[in-house]
């Protein structure tokens, strides 16, 4: 069956859901508000400059899941997924995955975002399969550390092929849909590459590789 993959923050969100569940915790005052502001937008800048160390934000990303109960964290993500992602969906980005999912296709988000944020904006979607960067559990409770590898720039194409060699599923055919210069590795992995809402780098690129250029926001 064929694969389309989407990237999720900036391509089938119209906004960044791992930048957003920051400024979610500032105004809930979770977290302090003007520190943890300050190093959002510096990590978040460094995304956009493909210069982000991952290790570095995840340590600060996944601290504050450690420090509260799961219920409590929950509890947290239904208001955030109601009252900031929701907001985030467009009906043409709606569009697109029901058109593959039309056509029989096995859908798929591969993010760098981590799995508690991004699983209920998957089941929003309806698809059931994601990758994302896995915040390290145990004895049902975050830890604040990472499990495994990133899902981010080439770590996305390793965990990808991870999944292939358990699944019945191929590359041939496949779709990948994305809006960042970071997801170039898997972009050149796949059949069908599509820059969605693309930012300078990768516009460029899709103009010199003819790829399409596809607007969802």
């Amino acid at each position: 069956m064929t694969l389309a993959i989407f990237d999720l923050d900036h391509t089938l969100l119209a906004g960044d859901s791992d930048h957003a569940w920051g400024q979610f915790l500032i105004d809930r005052e979770v977290v302090d508000a003007e520190s943890y502001r300050r190093a959002n937008e510096r990590y978040y800048a460094q995304y956009r400059a493909g210069t982000l160390d991952i290790f570095e934000f995840l340590e600060f990303a996944l601290k504050p899941l450690a420090r509260h109960e799961r219920d409590q964290l929950d509890a947290w993500h239904r208001e955030f997924v109601a009252t900031r992602i929701r907001p985030m969906i467009t009906p043409a980005a709606r569009a697109l995955v029901e058109q593959h999912r039309r056509q029989g296709h096995t859908l798929m988000i591969v993010t760098a975002t981590n799995r508690f944020v991004t699983a209920p904006i998957a089941r929003e979607f309806g698809i059931d399969h994601l990758l994302a960067t896995e915040p390290e559990e145990v004895d049902g409770r975050f830890t604040g550390r990472v499990a495994g590898t990133p899902c981010y720039r080439e770590g996305k194409v390793a965990r990808l092929r991870q999944w292939l060699e358990h699944s019945r599923e191929t590359l041939a055919g496949s779709w990948f849909y994305s809006d960042s210069h970071n997801d170039l590795p898997l972009l050149e992995l796949v059949d069908h590459p599509v820059a969605v809402n693309p930012d300078e780098v990768l516009r460029r690129e899709a103009a010199a590789r003819r790829w399409p250029v596809l607007a969802l926001a």
